[in-house]
């Protein structure tokens, strides 16, 4: 192996000039053992015009080879192009010898040019696929054992760009397909799924590459189930239409999607629904650098609206998100005008400013605050932001004479036992009552769970905690969440907005619910570790209970009642539900804002329960700085008695 690197450690026209040095000997030696077997005598070494026959065809024989360009191809990666310059070059050999013998009256005999050809095939040809073997399976085995599961165009390609790799090397694919059972594909042989455990023992396979990217995810899901007791690290590999694209690199085997264990498809958007409010219109979408809003932003850019007017807060998050819809403008040449404007929603002045100035058509409020336990920890400013900001952007919007205004909610807002869940609940109330003032502005709201990869999902929390060996902390062993992806989200939010018809509640098919730990345990286990417990104490990573956070639910919901109608989409459904006229609720908002202005944290939590929102509070107030204020306030009190 030492001389094989030492080759392969060459220059390039240092290897051309060896590789041409071995042609000429396999020339050579082809011919005269063509003579040998044909004449079957050592003598004919003897004869001149041999030796200048030979001196001649070589020469020539070499040019051929470099004029097809068998010396430009790297031996590893030899495929059907330098054999097909091997076979053409031995025939202008075989050609060349037979005129050089005709012209120079060499006695050759007639069979000693196919004999020749023959032997230069196996020596010239067969060297070099013997070496690419011998490199493939010598050289490059040096790395992890990896299974490659599926032997479909991705296997294959990625079974080639392996056995290059230092780091791992495939030793069979695995594929669902029986006609392929016992086949060999690149050296490799292809297996049944059935015997993948006994294939992950022999070998001691570090990890699965899934090779499956056309397959849909409820197929993923069910290979993905049995592969999680085998406790061994799945990965998947990019789509070849991103690969030919170029959006993805073979170097992009990433760690398996949490959607392909939640194994529900995507249903394909709808076309009219999703043009209906953006093509050709003024969209604005408030909270633009946040999870659901620049995925908003992403999915209304390609949709082509005439204008994107992205409100953002955060500088940081509108700079972010202005960059990158920038380049995916300029990648699909939109012309689509984009304008990055700061602002808070809590300023009805600078929101309605913004919607006169730029003339917007069709809002999408995804500003809010939705970490459930910081909103608990800072009750007005949720309230400031969640309630009045909506409510001021809501205004604002009627101001400006806005067509559609579609506000992004929770499933939180139902029965909610926190503050969060309450306000967004209020924010629908609020959009609700508007709605009944015929101002000309189309009030909808929608309503889903949990989305993934969003700031506050647990998902990249596990990745994090898996990858710093644990302990991986669940809230409650019971705790269940709806899951959904920002992309499917953001799509169904776009197309219900355009089915609303005013004051709408609109609720997103969310699936099944999901155990929070039994997603934490599939989690570590298809990252190629096992679950520690007390059924497993030499496992390697332990799940351990934290409790319930302040006002968090075990289970959440996405209906208050059971008043619930289908829509045109599958995925998407509306509730009726108990609502205030304007009137009745001014006052309530009114209170509301002397209470926060005030920090009077009981008026707050009064008027929430007070409200038709369902608020079932878990907790008391858990607001920081009234606790501390309270804190504050008793050790006074403790003071002046003991003064006493």
């Amino acid at each position: 192996m030492d001389f094989f690197q030492f080759l392969f450690s060459l220059k390039r026209p240092h290897k051309r000039m060896v590789s041409v040095a071995v042609d000429s000997v396999f020339l050579v030696l082809s011919f005269w053992f063509a003579l040998f077997v044909r004449l079957d005598s050592v003598e004919v070494v003897l004869n001149s015009q041999f030796w200048l026959l030979i001196a001649l065809v070589c020469p020539v024989s070499i040019a051929a080879f470099v004029k097809l360009g068998l010396y430009r191809a790297v031996l590893r990666y030899l495929g059907t192009q330098a054999m097909t310059a091997i076979v053409l070059g031995v025939i202008v050999s075989t050609l060349a010898m037979v005129s050089f013998a005709y012209f120079l009256s060499v006695d050759l005999p007639r069979t000693v040019p196919f004999i020749f050809a023959s032997f230069a095939l196996v020596f010239v040809g067969g060297a070099r696929a013997l070496m690419r073997s011998l490199v493939g399976n010598g050289i490059n085995r040096r790395g992890e054992p990896v299974i490659i599961y599926g032997a479909g165009v991705s296997g294959r390609q990625t079974a080639l760009a392996l056995a290059q790799s230092h780091e791992y090397h495939p030793f069979a694919f695995v594929d669902d397909d029986e006609t392929l059972h016992g086949t060999v594909i690149q050296g490799l042989h292809v297996h049944s799924p059935s015997i993948i455990k006994k294939l992950i023992k022999q070998q001691k396979a570090s990890r699965v590459l899934l090779a499956m990217p056309s397959a849909s995810r409820a197929r993923r899901q069910q290979i993905l189930q049995t592969l999680e007791p085998l406790s061994v690290k799945v990965m998947t590999l990019p789509a070849m239409a991103d690969l030919v694209s170029g959006n993805k690199l073979f170097s992009d085997v990433k760690e398996v999607e949490i959607e392909d264990l939640l194994g529900r498809d995507a249903v394909a958007p709808r076309k009219d629904l999703m043009a209906a409010n953006i093509t050709g219109k003024v969209v604005m979408v408030t909270g633009a650098g946040g999870s659901i809003g620049s995925e908003l932003c992403r999915q209304i850019l390609r949709l082509a609206p005439r204008k994107l007017v992205l409100f953002e807060l955060s500088e940081f998050g509108l700079y972010s998100i202005e960059r990158e819809l920038q380049a995916i403008r300029a990648e699909l040449g939109l012309d689509v005008e984009l304008f990055p404007m700061m602002g808070s929603v809590q300023r009805q002045n600078r929101v309605q400013a913004v919607m006169e100035a730029f003339k917007v058509q069709t809002v999408y409020h995804a500003a809010a605050y939705k970490h459930v336990p910081l909103v608990e920890h800072n009750v007005v400013e949720g309230v400031r932001n969640n309630v009045f900001g909506t409510l001021y952007t809501a205004q604002a919007a009627i101001a400006t004479g806005v067509e559609t205004f579609v506000l992004i909610s929770t499933d939180k807002a139902v029965r909610p036992t926190n503050v969060m869940g309450t306000t967004k609940r209020m924010a629908e109330l609020v959009l609700q009552a508007l709605s009944k003032l015929n101002s000309g502005t189309r009030f909808c709201m929608v309503r889903f769970g949990n989305v993934l990869g969003s700031s506050g999902s647990v998902v990249p929390l596990f990745r994090k905690q898996i990858a710093n060996g644990g302990p991986v902390t669940v809230t409650h062993p019971e705790i269940t969440r709806f899951f959904m992806t920002i992309p499917e989200a953001s799509q169904l939010v776009i197309q219900a907005g355009a089915m609303g018809i005013g004051g709408d509640v609109f609720v997103l098919d969310m699936g099944q619910s999901v155990k929070i730990v039994d997603l934490a345990r599939k989690m570590i286990r298809l990252s190629g570790f096992e679950v520690k417990d007390e059924h497993n104490p030499d496992g390697d990573i332990e799940i351990q209970f934290s409790g319930l956070r302040p006002g968090e639910k075990l289970y959440e919901e996405l209906l208050i009642g059971d008043n619930v109608e289908g829509t045109g989409h599958e995925r998407i459904m509306t509730a009726h539900e108990v609502f205030l006229t304007w009137e009745e609720l001014k006052p309530v908002l009114d209170k509301l804002d002397m209470a926060c202005h005030a920090f009077d944290h009981e008026s707050i939590r009064e008027l929430m329960l007070k409200a038709p929102t369902g608020f079932n509070p878990t907790d008391g107030i858990c607001d920081l700085v009234w606790l501390n204020r309270r804190h504050v306030e008793d050790r006074s009190n403790v003071v002046a008695l003991k003064g006493q």
